[in-house]
């Protein structure tokens, strides 16, 4: 069935309808990797957004059920060039295109992604609708694209009651903000006592249990939505628990704390964006999803100063939390997928544990 992709901006693609064969309007944004799919199908900081995999061949070895992130897959849709349905994977437990049905999850493919890419990097992200109606009208869907937006999507994706990952190390509280499980994984693989909490769990509860440590996790959408959770994250920067945090909660520290953040062009999604330690001068090779930035410039330094850089383009990429055991990061350590060149900082808040302790 023939499917179609209109962008904000006018521009049509045709293609063929994968997947759902409903019609869905979302943010469009692309991803670079080469490989893991499944991994950024089921990675619930896509929620709210069509994923554009810029990798020509998408679903060659299948559906590997191990391999998810979390429970479902979270995009709004699935835009590719060309979807293999015949995986060739002694792993695989089923294709890419009953995935999406099962999951009511519609998408395209067949159309030209680089071309498409090329303008959502010249452009922007924009929004868009994918479509099995080719009588659509411009005139009448394109005031419908331009008024989605993705809204409060950390409340869609965290999970709905705390939970234990059993370990005899420290105690870590992870707050679930749309956490990959290799997040909670890294930890538990290191001994840890993981205890996972709702997004909207209250400060106090979590240093009531008293942990050794804290993290906050990655999680979609605009962190400025997300006011009620700044203010308890403000009741957690105030304690002495060594806290480390990754994408959306590295944004939510800073704005506790005084920053700024800001929607990037087109963001920074894939697994080969190479980020540079400030301190050692080390650059490592890191895997991303994002869409907004912490605004360096507005730092206080009294507060928090740049630990990493986007060499690329000179973002911020992690902060040090000034007379406090506080680091954080706008990449993925736990990867997944993607490099693990910076699985190392896992250790490093594993030692900020063991001093505090």
């Amino acid at each position: 069935m023939k499917a179609f992709l209109i962008l904000e901006d006018g521009t049509v693609f045709e293609g063929q309808s994968i997947g759902s064969q409903r019609e869905v309007i979302s943010e469009v944004v692309f991803n670079t990797s080469m490989t893991g799919y499944l991994e950024v199908l089921t990675d619930p900081s896509y929620a709210g957004q069509a994923v554009v995999m810029t990798y020509p061949l998408i679903g060659n070895y299948g559906i590997c059920t191990e391999d998810m992130e979390s429970d479902r897959p979270w995009p709004d849709a699935y835009i590719v060039r060309e979807l293999s349905r015949i995986p060739s994977n002694f792993r695989s437990e089923g294709t890419i295109q009953d995935f999406l049905v099962k999951y009511d999850i519609p998408g395209i493919s067949g159309i030209d992604t680089r071309a498409l890419t090329k303008i959502l990097r010249e452009k922007g992200t924009m929004n868009g609708m994918i479509t099995t109606d080719g009588s659509f009208r411009l005139e009448e869907v394109l005031p419908r694209i331009a008024a989605y937006r993705t809204g409060k999507v950390v409340e869609k994706v965290t999970c709905r009651e705390k939970y234990v990952l059993a370990g005899d190390g420290p105690k870590v509280a992870l707050l679930d903000l749309g956490a990959k499980r290799n997040i909670a994984r890294s930890l538990n693989r290191r001994g840890c006592r993981v205890t996972v909490y709702p997004a909207l769990t209250k400060a106090a509860e979590i240093i009531a249990d008293v942990p050794d440590g804290i993290m906050l996790s990655n999680g979609p959408g605009d962190p400025k939505e997300c006011a009620s959770i700044i203010e308890e994250i403000k009741k957690l920067y105030q304690t002495d628990i060594p806290i480390f945090a990754i994408c959306l909660g590295h944004q939510l520290m800073a704005l506790a704390n005084g920053a700024d953040t800001y929607k990037m062009k087109y963001g920074h999604r894939g697994g080969n964006h190479p980020v540079k330690d400030l301190k050692t001068g080390r650059v490592y090779i890191s895997s991303q999803n994002h869409g907004y930035v912490v605004d360096a410039a507005k730092l206080d330094a009294s507060v928090a100063v740049p630990a990493f850089t986007n060499v690329n383009d000179g973002t911020n990429e992690g902060l040090s939390y000034t007379g406090k055991n506080i680091f954080t990061v706008q990449f993925h350590p736990e990867a997944s997928p993607g490099p693990q060149d910076s699985d190392y900082l896992f250790d490093r808040f594993m030692k900020m544990m063991e001093v505090d302790r």
